[in-house]
């Protein structure tokens, strides 16, 4: 980890560069205006080809109980992304990081993954594509039972479609 006390220009090039050697950005509070990478000894990875959903998990997953749309509310992920959770009361995703996230989404560098249900949206994640053949998904809102698993199952069944090799998680835990 490494922090700063002034605040360094991050620009969405600069993030994506970044996210290229491994690292990403945080802020030690919503409220704080600084930002500091974070560079974690070891990244999940999750090999799409050899990606496999057992079978209780794809049932739940065709039963359809959920809507599953891509890049229809960036701002709605990441407000939910943002927000006091279950175990999690503050967030580390400031003006900075929604700013960065914002301009790479309108980019079309940033995605979003997100779960409806009855017209609301219950879950997301949102993530960084670089390129062929990598996707980096940063961050997971949970709102609803089994959201978790539909959205790690959604991105890999999609992905190996559209070239993506590789997905990259923030921590491995």
């Amino acid at each position: 980890m490494s922090r700063t006390d002034h605040i360094a220009e991050i620009t969405p090039e600069v993030l994506l560069k970044a996210y290229a050697c491994g690292i990403f950005p945080m802020a030690e509070t919503a409220d704080d205006p600084g930002l500091f990478w974070i560079e974690p000894e070891r990244r999940g990875i999750i090999p799409l080809d050899a990606f496999h959903v057992p079978s209780r998990l794809a049932r739940t997953v065709r039963s359809n109980r959920f809507e599953v749309r891509v890049d229809t509310d960036f701002e709605g992920i990441i407000n939910g992304c943002a927000a006091p959770q279950e175990g999690r009361d503050k967030t580390w995703i400031n003006a900075r990081i929604r700013s960065l996230y914002g301009q790479l989404f309108r980019r079309g560098q940033c995605h979003t993954v997100e779960s409806w249900r009855d017209g609301k949206l219950v879950g997301g994640l949102y993530g960084v594509r670089l390129g062929v053949p990598r996707r980096h998904y940063q961050r997971l809102l949970e709102q609803a039972v089994h959201q978790t698993a539909d959205f790690y199952f959604w991105p890999a069944d999609r992905t190996v479609d559209g070239g993506v090799a590789l997905q990259s998680v923030s921590q491995t835990s």
